[in-house]
């Protein structure tokens, strides 16, 4: 056990991809770009990356790349932020 290790978290999402044509991956790249391949899952799910799944079971933030209320909660007993 590393004894800097202040917290660790791990939470599961489950996004299910919907069926999409290739025309319309061709065209979900094209207005992309270079931004999806900087996001987690290459998919932007905050934007028209949402438009590829069909449903998304789980913390809406962890999908995105962060359990935002479970740092927020973290970080509040740590004294990063106030409680």
């Amino acid at each position: 056990c590393d004894k800097n290790l202040l917290w660790q978290y791990c939470e599961t999402v489950t996004l299910t991809m919907r069926d999409f044509s290739d025309s319309f991956l061709d065209e979900y790249l094209a207005k992309e770009g270079d931004a999806c391949l900087s996001s987690v899952g290459c998919y932007r799910l905050e934007g028209l990356g949402a438009q590829l799944f069909s449903s998304v079971a789980g913390d809406h933030f962890t999908g995105r790349g962060l359990p935002l209320f479970a740092t927020l909660s973290a970080l509040r007993r740590h004294g990063g932020l106030p409680s």
